[in-house]
């Protein structure tokens, strides 16, 4: 049962003052729980608490923390329905959404438990010894990944489920051996609340040290800042706008001891429809990517919102397919009032450029924070003499770039800034063989591309990369998705000339828990 406090460690606490509510954007109202937001001491506490904690849950085994993070899987489907109640009356989306975000992020705590059980992603590396080697001798060392240390998770807008509380970066984290604390977004504080219960009965079953995990309020921006300044958190995963995340950045930097921001950022995941497929699919294309643009009122951070294309007949028609089929679509409600708000005041703006032509803007009327989607074309010249248009308008809302030629079309593409996604719709091998030199441009300036598909969805597995060159993240190195994008939690260490019997046993000779190594330059789970 929610009753609006924040958890420190396992103790629920509410020793400040200011308040706020949730809203439900379906009945256009606040929602009744009344939530504390956490005060400067309640956050020292938590950091205090983790720091604790982490002496303790950075040693914990693997199997221990697969039981832990399966526990958390486990306490999550226990919460039923007021779990998906909760998070349709908080976020305005539909119970079958709820749901499937549910499974997702349920799937993603087992995924990191299969993984951490089975132990190999610690990457151990060992190089013998070679006393005899001349002119020096060779010692021995032998390498691991080990946590960084108490991590801070902004919740998600988008996600309340699958990139908030006990989404994709709380798990990584524990999976890694990090404590989390977790800033719950206000949007669906309750829906955090309700999932962050789950995560301390798990860590209490499992015998988890307490201060593993907290989940703090916050309707502003005081909590997380202090958060990120504190000297004991050692990184930062965030999820959301391309100004929020660059300021959490900007924070980080600013420390006497600086620490990395994972920030997942705005995205325009740019479309090329190349003329052969733009001539023999044009009127199917069109319905497929006014689907696209409208799903989810378009929320999702791989949204297409940029379709480029050769000015041709064809383009021509597809504009007024796209137009008519994106125009059929029932308007649907987004987030929060505020979200809407930001969603037309953006959309305004990028109306008023000069050159931009309208050629699908919803007028009908429709219910409170509902969003009308809309649909503008621009010439391919005055796309690259105005970089405004360049910017994501997070909505349903998409721009048709008509390009002189290819060689213009290469150049827009070499100017935009960095996107988690691109897609390239071709007729067929060949077509997309003879504009190879578009592919070359798109992979440079985006962290995953698409033949023949939409952007939207993100499919969970280890070959997934979510991210990309800045602003879709802050470091193009890394995936916020998958089991890989543990990675971000940990750093490499080494032992050097280390008694047997005193390495970890990942680094052990005997190599007791049988995982992969690389030995002298040999995969293999052989004991040395």
């Amino acid at each position: 049962m929610m009753i609006g406090k924040n958890y420190i460690g396992n103790k629920q606490s509410a020793q400040g003052s200011k308040n706020y509510k949730t809203f439900n954007p379906q009945l256009n109202r606040e929602n009744e729980i009344l939530f504390t937001e956490a005060t400067p001491q309640e956050i020292d506490e938590a950091v205090y608490l983790a720091s604790e904690a982490f002496k303790t849950f950075r040693t914990v085994s693997g199997e221990q923390k697969a039981l832990f993070l399966n526990a958390i899987a486990d306490e999550i489907l226990a919460l039923d329905d007021e779990l998906i109640q909760t998070y349709c009356m908080e976020s305005g989306l539909p119970e079958g959404r709820a749901k499937g975000e549910r499974g997702r992020t349920v799937f993603q705590l087992r995924s990191f438990a299969d993984l951490v059980k089975e132990g190999s992603w610690v990457e151990a590396s060992i190089d013998t010894a070679q006393p005899d080697r001349e002119p020096l001798p060779k010692p021995d060392l032998r390498k691991l990944l080990i946590p960084l240390g108490p991590v801070v998770v902004f919740g998600a807008s988008n996600f309340p489920l699958a990139y908030s509380t006990a989404g994709g970066d709380t798990a990584a984290a524990f999976a890694a051996g990090c404590p989390v604390i977790v800033k719950s977004h206000p949007m669906h504080a309750g829906t955090g609340e309700l999932v962050a219960s789950a995560i301390i009965k798990a860590a209490e079953k499992t015998g988890m040290p307490n201060g593993v995990f907290s989940n703090l309020n916050s309707s502003g921006i005081e909590v997380g800042t202090k958060l990120v300044k504190h000297p004991q958190i050692k990184a930062v995963g965030f999820t959301g706008s391309i100004r929020g995340g660059r300021a959490l950045y900007d924070l980080a930097a600013q420390r006497e001891e600086p620490i990395p921001v994972f920030a997942e950022m705005g995205s325009v995941n740019p479309v090329v429809i190349l003329p052969n497929a733009l001539k023999n699919r044009g009127a199917a294309l069109a319905k497929t990517y006014a689907g696209s643009i409208t799903l989810g009122t378009g929320q999702f951070c791989t949204n297409p919102g940029l379709l480029l294309a050769i000015k041709s007949e064809a383009l021509s028609n597809f504009v007024s397919e796209l137009a008519n089929e994106i125009a059929k679509i029932e308007p649907s409600c987004m987030l929060h009032p505020n979200i809407i708000g930001a969603y037309e005041s953006n959309k305004s703006k990028m109306m008023a450029q000069k050159g931009l032509t309208v050629v699908s803007d919803v007028k009908k009327e429709v219910n409170a924070n509902y969003a009308r989607q809309a649909i503008t074309t621009v010439e391919g010249h005055t796309f690259l003499e105005n970089t405004n248009l360049h910017q994501e308008v997070f909505g349903p809302f998409s721009m048709v770039v008509q390009c002189k030629d290819a060689n213009q079309l290469e150049l827009i593409i070499s100017k935009l800034e960095g996107q988690l996604t691109a897609t390239l719709i071709a007729e067929e091998k060949e077509e997309a063989h003879d504009y190879s030199r578009i592919i070359s441009a798109l992979q440079n300036r985006v962290g995953r591309i698409i033949f023949n598909g939409v952007p939207t969805g993100v499919e969970v597995c280890p070959s997934m990369v979510h991210g990309g060159p800045y602003p879709a993240s802050t470091d193009s190195r890394f995936t916020a998705v998958g089991i890989n994008s543990i990675k971000r939690w940990v750093r490499p260490f080494s032992y050097q000339d280390w008694p047997n019997e005193l390495l970890p046993q990942e680094l052990k000779d005997e190599n007791p828990l049988r995982i992969l190594r690389q030995v002298n330059n040999m995969l293999t789970k052989d004991k040395i």
